[in-house]
């Protein structure tokens, strides 16, 4: 299980540092299987404004970019064909390791022109497969700040193995709960008001086990409708935490079920009320059952595993909650 330290922070009041914190986790049988922190490589990048671009002399598809780096300028040769005056970009310098591309940067010659460095790509940065242009970012940011800083990329990434006896601790919450009860911090239970219901649900819910003793599988399912939603992309901060643990952010909607199955191990989901075909049931899939996932990838299923229907199948799956 992946979670940042400032997620984890969210729910639990401490001084500790990074490694207090992990070392208490492995003694209370959290055994922490890795640390990753992004600030190690993106706080190499600096946020770079070009000042002047000019046709490289002896290249058509090449332009010399002349770089404000916020302490120095410098000249970098740059082939994106988005490279423009005035624009604001990341830049890498020589002697820094590129990430999406598994290069350790040293200054050029290309085509007779010195490149003390790179503006790059989303996909040299390693946040995506995007490699037709530079980075060119909006709003005016601060030149000269680390790209870490620009980009809360400075959260230090914590796994531990769970192992299946601590559903207790499968989510962040249940973490930081541990943590306090070890003398770590003190746990910030989260503030959840009360929201009265205002209209009925035309969907019921239910758990349709043939074997009441399989009930287990899944013991509580509540449904609630929400109206008045619209959906779209999620805000920035939430983005960054699901990729920062391995999540593909997909929408707001859906995003929000992840960040609350993570921080709390309460599994969601959420269906449209247009697209539902009668009620909505639990139950074990049948062999040979589809499903449709949001990775837009088809499923087959196998006998036994816990899935959420309405009348036209399966349409999700679900599991045990701790």
């Amino acid at each position: 299980m992946k979670f940042t330290l400032n997620w984890l922070k969210d729910y639990l009041e401490t001084d500790a540092t990074l490694e207090e914190i992990a070392d208490t986790l492995t003694a209370i049988g959290l055994e922490v299987e890795n640390i990753h922190n992004p600030s190690d490589i993106y706080n190499s990048f600096v946020i770079a404004k070009v000042e002047k671009t000019e046709k490289h002399p002896d290249a058509d598809r090449l332009k010399i970019c002349h770089v404000n780096t916020g302490k120095t300028n410098v000249q970098v040769v740059c082939g994106a064909p988005n490279a423009r005056e005035g624009m604001i970009g990341v830049f890498a310098p020589a002697g820094t390791y590129i990430p999406g591309i598994d290069l350790h940067l040293k200054k050029g010659n290309i085509r007779g022109v010195d490149s003390e460095g790179m503006l790059l790509s989303e996909r040299e940065l390693g946040l995506s497969d995007e490699h037709e242009g530079i980075v060119d970012l909006p709003d005016n940011p601060d030149i000269g700040q680390t790209y870490a800083d620009f980009a809360h990329l400075n959260d230090p990434v914590i796994e531990i193995g769970l192992t299946p006896n601590r559903a207790d601790c499968a989510s962040i919450f249940g973490i930081a709960r541990d943590l306090a009860a070890a003398g770590i911090g003190e746990l910030k239970p989260p503030t959840i008001p009360a929201i009265d219901d205002t209209i009925d649900s035309p969907v019921n819910v239910s758990l349709a086990f043939e074997n009441q003793d399989d009930v287990n599988a899944c013991p509580i399912f509540i449904g609630r409708t929400i109206k008045g939603v619209k959906n779209g992309p999620s805000p920035d901060w939430l983005q960054q935490r699901l990729k920062a643990i391995g999540l593909r952010p997909i929408s707001i909607l859906v995003d929000i079920t992840n960040y609350m199955t993570i921080a709390f191990n309460r599994p969601l989901h959420v269906f449209d009320l247009k697209k539902l075909n009668g009620d909505i049931s639990v139950r074990f899939s049948k062999n040979g059952e589809k499903l449709d996932a949001l990775n837009d990838k088809s499923y087959t299923l196998k006998d036994g595993m816990t899935a959420i229907c309405d009348d036209s199948g399966v349409i999700g799956l679900g599991g045990i909650i701790g």
